[in-house]
C-alpha cells in the first residue's frame, strides 16, 4: 500500500506567498528521501490562496520518519509554517492500492 498524505490549507492575507514558498521547501526535502514516491502543490481553482498538498510514501514509517526530519530540521529552522495559516489546516493520510497509485507513471 502507499501511503497518501493530503493537505488543504490556505495562508493569510498577505503571507500567502512565503507560505507557498515554505510548503515547496518541505516538498524538495520529502522529494530527496528515501521513501518518498512524490510530493506536490497544487493552487485552488477559483481561489488562488487555498492550496492542495499531497505527498506519497512507501509506508507509514517513511511518512513518520521523514515527517519527523521535517520537523527537526526545517520547522527547527524557519519555525514551522503554522504561523502563516489561515486556519487548520483540513489533514488526511489515505492507503492507496499499488496497483492504483501506478496511474500516475504515465
Amino acid at each position: 500500500m502507499v501511503w497518501m498524505e493530503t493537505i488543504v490549507c490556505s495562508g493569510k492575507k498577505g503571507k500567502d506567498a512565503r507560505l507557498r514558498r515554505m510548503i515547496k521547501a518541505r516538498l524538495e526535502f520529502k522529494r530527496r528521501q528515501d521513501g518518498c514516491l512524490g510530493a506536490w502543490v497544487g493552487r485552488g481553482a477559483e481561489d488562488d490562496s487555498m492550496l492542495l498538498v499531497q505527498s506519497a510514501f512507501t509506508s507509514a514509517q517513511a511518512w513518520k520518519r521523514i515527517s519527523s526530519e521535517i520537523k527537526e530540521s526545517l520547522d527547527a529552522q524557519d519555525g514551522g509554517i503554522e504561523s502563516l495559516l489561515m486556519g487548520p489546516p483540513l489533514v488526511g493520510i489515505f492507503e492507496i492500492d499499488e496497483d492504483d497509485f501506478k496511474i500516475l507513471d504515465r
